[in-house]
């Protein structure tokens, strides 16, 4: 009898152990998953109210550096007309916008080229296509393109009117 009252005795704070393991489990992982909340929180407000190096990078860049201009020679033509009607001319003063100096010095080599270019299209041209500000627009964009080809691998980002004239 004595033995079946130490094995009741000694079942019994084995079944409290089994039954406190699963509560202690549930405890810890309740606390690991508070720990993690509010690990995230700070890091979270650290981020947002502490972190400031996204200002410093915009404080740090430098700012645009202004284009250059490379004025090109006067260019004066006659333009395209039917037999019989007056001969109109077209006069007009151009600048390229680069994006840089040393640009500059590769571009004057081949002004000559650009000049051909320039006179070899502008030739072509009938009064009526000048008309308006939608003809000079596609006047522009035309040079731009033609610009371009002539010296490539560099790039003109615009060409721009002083004058034109037509008479």
């Amino acid at each position: 009898m004595a033995d079946n009252e130490q094995t009741d005795e000694g079942s019994a704070p084995a079944g409290e152990a089994a039954a406190a393991a699963p509560k202690s489990k549930r405890k810890l992982i309740i606390i690991a998953a508070a720990l993690l909340v509010l690990i995230g929180a700070g890091a979270g407000g650290w981020f947002f109210f502490f972190n400031h190096h996204g200002e410093a990078a915009h404080a740090e860049a430098p700012p645009p550096k202004p284009p250059v201009f490379v004025d090109v020679p006067d260019i004066l033509v006659n333009l395209a007309s039917v037999p019989g009607e007056r001969v109109q001319y077209l006069k007009i003063k151009v600048v390229l916008e680069v994006k840089d100096e040393p640009l500059v010095e590769k571009i004057k080599p081949t002004m000559p080229r650009v000049m051909d270019i320039f006179q070899t299209y502008l030739r072509e041209l009938r009064a009526v296509d000048l008309g308006g500000s939608a003809g000079l627009f596609r006047l522009k964009e035309e040079l731009t393109k033609r610009v371009n080809a002539a010296i490539s691998p560099s790039q003109v980002n615009a060409v721009l009117f002083k004058e034109v004239v037509v008479q």
